[in-house]
């Protein structure tokens, strides 16, 4: 085993034992976009299963925000290829997002409406938590931001509790840096999933 998948598995179990993430019984909600980050997390969080005296369930969720470039078809590809149980959302929150109405800030709505559809998902499939890939550099940059721009001392929280504790948010990467990701990532080969936001990067990393 290479020292990158160690260092990633010590973190990731190091994230998930301090704040108690993933209980015995828990069926997890991975938010995979097809970015490095998150399907770095789906991994890792179905080898830990392997190796620890717990069990749980992960479930794979993919948003196709529907701008014509197919990540549905892409993800259900490369999930069955592997062996996950997954489910895989086709929407037009892309477009809706990127209308006219909404130039100044289209991600944010994109996030938005994507988060949404991931919170009904977890619903309907009886999901306590759902995790997402943020990583260390992604709580460091929001936190500058919302120093610089939301006059406000804050940043992503490792374990999140919403709607009176039925669904929380976890971010089992939040120790890990980025780098060491794209390293892990490049070492595995994983295909490139094309998501065709016209404001955004070729593969969206971060999680909404």
């Amino acid at each position: 085993m290479s020292f990158v998948a160690k260092e990633l598995k010590r973190l990731t179990g190091k994230a998930i034992h301090n704040h108690q993430m993933i209980r015995d019984g828990d069926h997890v909600l991975v938010a995979v976009s097809g970015g490095k980050d998150s399907m770095a997390l789906l991994w890792l969080l179905r080898e830990r299963i392997k190796r620890i005296p717990i069990e749980y369930r992960i479930t794979a969720a993919h948003v196709d925000p529907g701008f014509g470039a197919d990540s549905a078809g892409q993800m259900k590809s490369f999930l069955s290829d592997h062996g996950f149980d997954y489910r895989v959302l086709e929407s037009d929150i892309g477009p809706k997002a990127h209308g006219p109405e909404n130039r100044e800030n289209p991600c944010f709505l994109c996030s938005r409406l994507r988060r949404k559809l991931l919170f009904e998902l977890a619903a309907e499939l009886g999901c306590s938590r759902i995790a997402f890939g943020h990583h260390k550099d992604d709580l460091i940059e929001t936190f500058f931001l919302n120093v610089f721009f939301g006059a406000s001392i804050s940043t992503m929280l490792p374990v999140q509790e919403l709607f009176q504790g039925k669904l929380t948010i976890i971010r089992p990467l939040y120790l890990v840096d980025e780098d060491l990701l794209r390293r892990y990532a490049q070492s595995l080969a994983w295909p490139e999933i094309d998501l065709g936001c016209p404001t955004g990067s070729k593969v969206l990393t971060p999680e909404p």
